[in-house]
């Protein structure tokens, strides 16, 4: 089965690549081909993340194990495309590079039968060029701190129930 995805470059350009990849590859070939597809060298931290409709993230697919325990994460090369992408989970988030946080969504647009003589994985479509540097993400802490919502006000101090004489 071949699984037809693009993988958008989460931006407010559209910079995508639509691409063809085996389900039976594990996330590591992917991983592979999405680096190769936005020309990426391939050689930094990156993990997948399940997700739900909204791109809220979920579970961590890493490259990696870097756990103290170890074999705490679910590891790319031990996860297969089709274990976390079908017609019933069709997204996934992928961030390659934590330094730069290069963030990707993946949403499943189809699923064909494999075509004789192509060499899979295939870039069907390219759109947009990867900027020099990843786009800027607004977290809640870049927050302007006159725009946080903190209520300081104690008016009832003796109500806050702890010994301010407690050391």
């Amino acid at each position: 089965m071949i699984y037809k995805v693009r993988v958008i470059l989460d931006a407010s350009e559209d910079i995508f690549r639509d691409l063809e990849i085996e389900s039976h590859v594990s996330l590591e070939d992917f991983h592979n081909a999405i680096t190769q597809a936005f020309g990426f060298l391939g050689n930094e931290m990156a993990s997948f993340y399940t997700c739900d409709e909204e791109w809220n993230q979920e579970e961590e697919i890493a490259l990696f194990d870097l756990s103290e325990s170890g074999s705490d994460v679910r590891l790319m090369n031990e996860t297969f495309v089709e274990d976390i992408l079908s017609t019933n989970t069709t997204k996934l988030i992928y961030v390659y590079d934590f330094l730069s946080m290069w963030t990707f969504l993946i949403e499943l647009a189809d699923t064909v039968d494999k075509e004789d003589g192509r060499a899979y994985p295939n870039i069907l479509f390219s759109f947009g060029e990867l900027p020099e540097a990843p786009p800027e993400k607004k977290f809640e802490a870049d927050k302007d701190p006159s725009e946080i919502d903190f209520d300081d006000s104690i008016d009832h101090y003796e109500d806050l129930d702890f010994d301010e004489n407690w050391n």
